[in-house]
């Protein structure tokens, strides 16, 4: 196997080394392969297969914007708790496509259940059992609107399937996130582990997003993996618990997409209980490790964002309530004004207070205290006597900026995640289908 290097051509950045990547550990039950549909015409991987021939628990948490993909809506349609392969491409969107884009899923679904059940059927040992249409889910990511190219994805599928492999080394794992990227300068992984009576519980994670990041999810794909047996339902309750405050604490542009989508599958490897629940130590130790992983490949995401070169973390603290610090935190974390004075190096905490103000949210200017990294550069409804605008320039000149908001309220706490806004964020989105 040797890796696609067109996935990371692109003349405005440098490779990625791949000591920079975490190693990735295999998961059992899993199968993987990624290839060139030729969907961009130049040859790069862009149609990629996850395949579970013992079948997998799963669960999902899609956008909640108001016009989704057909891959959401066929995926939402499904009440399945296990199924055998997701099929992932990227390019087209596959939204706002009417009817050619339902019945193009519907034609792939048919082909890719048929060629997997042969393979089957041919594998050692042989096997009668059908791999059928619902027991598949999709994923699609690119530009909306366009027609979508089922042709050229269903002429691939034999070969998609006889590149799957079960084996997974780093490079393999590079190959397979890199097939998922759309504007992004460097596919996302990550992985976690937990012993558990002396049994290896491990997690992989794998995700794109670049742009078009807001809550609820963002335009990201994120699918991530565990050997460890738990329940669909359980899976389902752990997902939207680490979601919260990883992916769903990011923003790049404030816009929302139409196709996101964070799954987990579990493979069923490694019994670790029966009747296992969210109290449970075992659990409770999964659910930590998860919630890391999230907030890893999150964090990922938005130091990828388009034409980022900073990141930005918006801290709301003493709030009086968790809903009053996250509006808060996003009100800032959004602001246009507030995202390039931080490309610009530019210590303007007023765009900061404009930020809070136009929340909405009720705020006691004389308690507000506002801190940029360790310096304090507002505070009783004024700036703070202790304000020395030089050492806050040298701050902004770090890769990473920290703003703390202090409302002094009360004791509840929202921490976001964003980054700043340059000239290449519009010209990557002013060339985006080019």
């Amino acid at each position: 196997m040797t890796i696609n290097l067109k996935n990371f051509l692109n003349n405005k950045n440098k490779m990625s080394k791949m000591g920079e990547f975490q190693t990735l550990k295999q998961i059992e039950g899993l199968e993987m392969s990624s290839i060139s549909a030729d969907l961009y015409g130049n040859g790069r991987d862009d149609l990629t297969l996850f395949y579970f021939s013992k079948g997998a628990n799963y669960a999902t948490v899609a956008t909640t914007n108001t016009i989704t993909s057909e891959s959401i809506l066929w995926n939402n349609s499904s009440h399945k708790k296990l199924i055998k392969g997701l099929l992932v491409n990227t390019k087209n969107a596959n939204t706002f496509t009417g009817k050619q884009g339902k019945e193009s899923l519907d034609i792939l679904a048919k082909n890719l259940s048929r060629i997997l059940t042969i393979r089957e059927s041919k594998s050692e040992g042989g096997t009668s059992e059908t791999v059928k249409i619902k027991d598949l889910i999709f994923a699609s990511t690119g530009v909306i609107g366009e027609q979508f190219p089922v042709e050229k994805i269903k002429d691939t599928l034999p070969d998609l399937v006889e590149k799957l492999k079960s084996q997974h080394n780093k490079l393999f794992w590079l190959k397979v996130a890199s097939g998922m990227m759309t504007t992004d300068t460097k596919p996302k992984l990550a992985y976690e582990e937990i012993i558990v009576n002396d049994e290896l519980i491990k997690i992989c994670g794998i995700a794109k997003g670049s742009g078009m990041i807001a809550p609820n999810l963002a335009t990201m794909l994120s699918f991530i993996f565990t050997n460890a047996d738990i329940n669909s339902n359980l899976l389902k309750s752990l997902l939207k618990r680490a979601v919260a405050n990883s992916f769903n604490a990011i923003t790049v542009d404030s816009d929302q997409s139409t196709n996101d989508m964070v799954s987990i599958f579990s493979t069923r490897d490694l019994k670790i209980g029966q009747n296992l629940s969210l109290n449970d130590k075992v659990i409770q130790k999964f659910e930590l490790a998860l919630k890391k992983l999230c907030l890893n490949l999150a964090k990922q995401v938005v130091v990828d964002g388009e034409g980022a070169k900073k990141f930005l973390t918006v801290k709301v603290i003493n709030a009086k309530s968790l809903g009053s610090a996250k509006k808060i935190a996003f009100s800032i974390a959004n602001s246009p004004l507030v995202k390039t004075a931080v490309a610009g190096e530019d210590p303007n905490w007023g765009r900061v207070v404009m930020g809070i103000g136009k929340s909405g949210e009720a705020i006691d200017l004389k308690k507000l205290r506002i801190k940029f990294g360790d310096f304090i550069v507002a505070e009783n409804g004024k700036i703070s006597d202790s304000y020395n605008e030089e050492k806050l320039k040298t701050y902004m000149q770090w890769d990473s900026i920290v703003v703390e908001v202090n409302l002094k309220l009360g004791n509840d706490a929202f921490e976001c995640y964003t980054c700043d806004f340059t000239h290449d964020y519009i010209d990557i989105n002013a060339d985006y289908r080019n």
